[in-house]
């Protein structure tokens, strides 16, 4: 364990979560993508374990701690092999619920916000539109003020937990005429009139629940605006750093499982009268590929350290997410073909794995996109500030 960023308690938070994982999580694991649903108690047992609190204010029931008991929940996660799985519990521990803390009245933070933390509510975030993609500021969903409400109508795409969640945190324009500085924040009650989800068949993240949804007509109260009004862009743009981070994260993590796994494998398959780890073609490619997740995990770990330490680190953690769903692509495509044929057999892990972490390069912004940010900021000197 690398001491630099982790302590023994630390240590000792990492196994007892390994521990629940493997006997409530992993069991289930095939079922759930198989069915495409996670069933719901599986939310509150991580609540009654505090670990939907790990980063939370204790006042509403979290445990307040450092950002690596996040780093260690994320890690784990992903080494039980379902990315959807693992996506669905992120997206409400760090989207959603990201928001309800920094942006909610006191009001929404003692209703949504812990029972987010117990596990009674499962929440999701809705920025990406149908025609929009990574396109945040042009977006068309909009929230026109009434006397005592706001009315919301629009469309969402590509939303985590947008079909079984309680709430939806949602963006949407109250001043369309000033484009991405019109943007606002609003909590939004599942059972509103108004609100239909669709849900979207994907090539992986299978136990995940993503969903299109549609918001006819959907008046909700003027307190459920979060945070200041025509402030919504610069609130996404502040969160974007850890969601890539978090991103990023998962990438090394995943790619550290195939490359154990692998290894394994390869310690027990024989050809040609030996083990196929003994072949130097084999053994080349898995120590270049375990160099470059060593890499990423290492800058992925200083920009955590950084970000805990209150530094904007936008530029750090977009690089992150670039570079490590990158690697974690190609060190899964050739682990999976050290597997041979076996690789392609949904038995045995590479496979699932191979489709989950193809959305790396797109969730949470397209690596196009994130390069031409990063352009901006290396070539242009674009300084990025957060929200005030």
């Amino acid at each position: 364990m690398n001491h630099m960023y982790f302590s023994e308690e630390h240590d000792m938070f990492r196994k007892s979560l390994q521990e629940f994982l493997q006997k409530e999580v992993v069991p289930h694991i095939d079922k759930w993508e198989e069915e495409g649903t996670i069933e719901r108690f599986i939310w509150k047992k991580f609540g009654d374990m505090g670990y939907f609190g790990l980063a939370y204010p204790e006042k509403y029931g979290g445990l307040d701690l450092d950002l690596f008991y996040t780093i260690i929940f994320l890690e784990e996660l992903q080494k039980i092999n379902s990315g959807g799985f693992a996506a669905a519990i992120w997206a409400h521990a760090y989207l959603a619920m990201t928001h309800v803390n920094k942006e909610g009245s006191e009001e929404i933070k003692e209703k949504y916000l812990s029972a987010s933390i117990s596990g009674d509510m499962i929440g999701c975030l809705c920025i990406t539109e149908p025609f929009g993609g990574s396109d945040v500021a042009g977006m068309k969903t909009t929230a026109v003020e009434k006397e005592d409400s706001f009315v919301i109508n629009g469309s969402k795409t590509f939303i985590t937990n947008g079909v079984y969640s309680d709430y939806l945190v949602v963006a949407a324009k109250t001043a369309p005429e000033k484009g991405g500085k019109g943007m606002s924040i609003f909590i939004v009650d599942r059972d509103t009139p108004g609100i239909s989800a669709t849900k979207l068949n994907k090539l992986g993240w299978r136990a995940s629940d993503t969903a299109e949804l549609a918001f006819d007509n959907v008046e909700i109260p003027k307190s459920h605006l979060m945070g200041e009004r025509n402030q919504g862009f610069p609130y996404i743009m502040q969160h974007f750093a850890l969601e890539r981070l978090i991103m990023g994260v998962n990438a090394h993590a995943r790619a550290e499982y195939a490359l154990e796994y692998a290894i394994q494998y390869m310690s027990e398959r024989e050809a040609f009268g030996q083990t196929i780890d003994k072949f130097q073609a084999l053994r080349h490619k898995i120590a270049e590929r375990s160099s470059e997740v060593e890499m990423a995990k290492a800058f992925n770990y200083t920009t955590a350290k950084r970000l805990d330490e209150g530094e904007y680190v936008v530029k750090e953690a977009t690089m992150s997410k670039l570079l490590s769903t990158k690697i974690a692509d190609e060190v899964i495509y050739d682990c999976l073909q050290m597997l041979g044929g076996y690789g392609y057999v949904e038995d045995y892990p590479l496979a699932r794995m191979f489709r989950d972490s193809r959305l790396g390069p797109i969730g949470g912004g397209t690596s196009e996109i994130l390069k031409e940010i990063i352009a901006k900021m290396v070539i242009d000197n674009k300084d990025y500030k957060p929200a005030t």
